[in-house]
């Protein structure tokens, strides 16, 4: 996929880059990519595959935006109260780079839904906020063979891995479901809003270099991540 004189100057910074070059931005520019949610984790994914060009990004997620969201959630303005994520989000990337497609899936990702809503796409980034949803995600994606990105984030800490469809993904790391109070909610628990921008940014990584075949991705491994003591820890599944 060519790209353009604008585009070229826009990724100048990627094309010079070694092992990147005009080959990987083509590549971000053919991916098709979905994420799941537009809230604390999403806002980074969003924002820096938007920025990198990816071509095709697709967004879910059926919650308006609130007052309490723009503590952390930065793709929405303090006028975007009471709108609908997706269209803020459309508008933020429209924004950004007007050479992104970006298709809005204002409705809820669950177990009837999720298979045709990620079938269109390469690769699923997966910023949901519960466990269920998480689960629903990982299992529609692996039946289709696309890998998944997923992160979490809890007060202080967050966390991220990647699910590749022929290896041992979501249920090998939570072979047993939690109880729902091990789970406790942001509102109830709170998250320091700085938290989600760095699990969602290393999010946004893993996605990338899934598309331009760079490094080793984190498969098989939970990326921990400790804000207090600035500490990162990592387990192999």
């Amino acid at each position: 996929m060519s790209l353009g004189p604008d585009e070229i100057a826009r990724y100048a910074r990627h094309i010079v880059l070694k092992d990147m070059g005009g080959a990987g931005q083509q590549a971000l520019k053919a991916a098709r990519v979905l994420v799941v949610g537009a809230g604390g984790l999403g806002s980074p994914v969003i924002a820096y595959l938007a920025a990198a060009g990816v071509g095709t990004l697709g967004v879910v997620d059926d919650d308006v935006v609130s007052l309490s969201n723009l503590q952390r959630q930065i793709l929405h303005r303090s006028d975007a109260v009471d709108r609908e994520k997706v269209l803020t989000a459309r508008d933020f990337v429209a924004g950004l780079n007007p050479h992104v497609q970006f298709h809005a899936h204002n409705a809820r990702l669950g177990a009837d839904t999720a298979q045709s809503i990620i079938t269109p796409y390469d690769i699923v980034v997966d910023g949901s906020d519960n466990f269920d949803t998480r689960a629903v995600v990982a299992r529609a994606a692996k039946a289709l063979g696309k890998p998944v990105v997923s992160g979490a984030v809890s007060m202080f800490d967050g966390q991220i891995t990647v699910f590749m469809p022929d290896r041992p993904g979501f249920d090998a790391l939570y072979p047993d479901r939690p109880a729902p109070d091990d789970l406790p909610s942001c509102e109830a628990v709170g998250v320091l809003g700085a938290v989600t921008g760095v699990i969602g940014t290393l999010m946004a990584m893993e996605a990338i270099k899934l598309i331009c075949g760079l490094g080793e991705p984190l498969v098989g491994r939970l990326l921990l991540y400790d804000g207090r003591s600035a500490r990162f820890t990592e387990l192999t599944y």
